[in-house]
């Protein structure tokens, strides 16, 4: 069976390597991407299209809420999890999020453990994976 594909978007190198890390415990295979063009680029010429993307909303180029819209507005995307990672914590800015498309809302700082929590809650999590 092939590893399910996480891609990690974010500016910050420190934080794609937590991201990295956390996600390589559940066996999926990272890809990075600093931005939401970037990342966006990757997708599209993609042939199989990651399970799932954890995004960060504030980045140059191209921010996390707009990668979330152009990614729900192309057909051959729909079907991945986006999970938006960010310090934005106002109740507003998640209402946005997720009427966006995102699947869910995890806040900086977080636990390894709230991270896993929240990909067990989508379905993302292999029983066993996270022991």
């Amino acid at each position: 069976m092939t590893p399910m594909r996480a891609m990690v978007i974010d500016d910050s190198r420190a934080m794609r390597m937590i991201l990295k890390r956390i996600v390589s415990k559940l066996n999926f295979e990272a890809i990075e991407a600093g931005d939401g063009k970037e990342a966006l680029d990757l997708v599209t010429s993609m042939t199989e299209v990651p399970e799932l993307a954890l995004i960060d909303w504030n980045m140059p180029n191209m921010n996390g809420l707009e990668f979330v819209t152009a990614v729900r507005s192309d057909p051959r995307l729909r079907e991945m999890t986006l999970v938006m990672v960010t310090t934005e914590s106002e109740q507003s800015q998640i209402v946005r999020a997720l009427a966006a498309g995102a699947h869910e809302y995890v806040i900086k700082p977080f636990t390894e453990g709230a991270m896993i929590e929240k990909l067990a809650l989508l379905g993302l999590v292999p029983t066993g994976a996270n022991s």
